[in-house]
């Protein structure tokens, strides 16, 4: 059956067979709007698929009502996935302008962060691991030079050297990385 190349052959298929898929579909769907959407989806997918028809396997209509049914089942599961993804949501409170305030502080905050990485990256290690430590991880300088093993005297001069590559760089990450020791 080659519906698609005959507008004829397809609109008489259509006539033909409209008010019986149309019952189908009807005793299987509630709303009366869905109803004639997978109707028309149906005909739609008989263009597509109507080479598949084989008249000795069975008449029109049951072929027809095979479609139907795969219509009307992907609709079913389309409904029940949008239900699950709704009732996954449900009860929870949705973003409102402060927290959307909020998100786009901590993404600000978060570009200064990878900014400041990205310019310690250039720094000798030992400078860049006290600096870490006590710009990121919010350790003081004892407890970074404790984590480090090495003396608290060394880590506040690798510090201030850290500190002061980085002012040199002119990088904007040194105000973020200054204010955080």
């Amino acid at each position: 059956m080659r519906l698609n190349e005959d507008p004829a052959a397809f609109e008489a298929f259509y006539r033909g067979h409209v008010d019986a898929v149309m019952r189908f579909v009807v005793r299987r769907v509630g709303d009366p709007h869905l109803a004639a959407d997978l109707t028309a989806d149906i005909f739609l997918a008989v263009l597509d698929s109507g080479h598949t028809y084989r008249p000795g396997r069975g008449s029109e209509i049951a072929w027809l009502y095979g479609v139907a049914r795969n219509v009307v089942s992907a609709q079913h599961r389309r409904t029940a996935r949008e239900a699950q993804a709704t009732s996954r949501v449900a009860g929870r409170r949705l973003m409102d302008d402060n927290d959307l305030g909020r998100m786009e502080e901590r993404i600000d905050a978060e570009r200064q962060m990878r900014r400041a990485l990205e310019a310690m990256r250039g720094l000798p290690e030992g400078e860049r691991a006290v600096l870490e430590l006590v710009a990121i991880d919010q350790l003081s300088v004892a407890e970074a030079a404790a984590t480090l093993g090495i003396r608290q005297v060394t880590a506040r001069v690798r510090l201030h050297r850290a500190r002061r590559a980085l002012e040199n760089a002119a990088s904007p990450a040194a105000v973020y990385v200054e204010g955080q020791a």
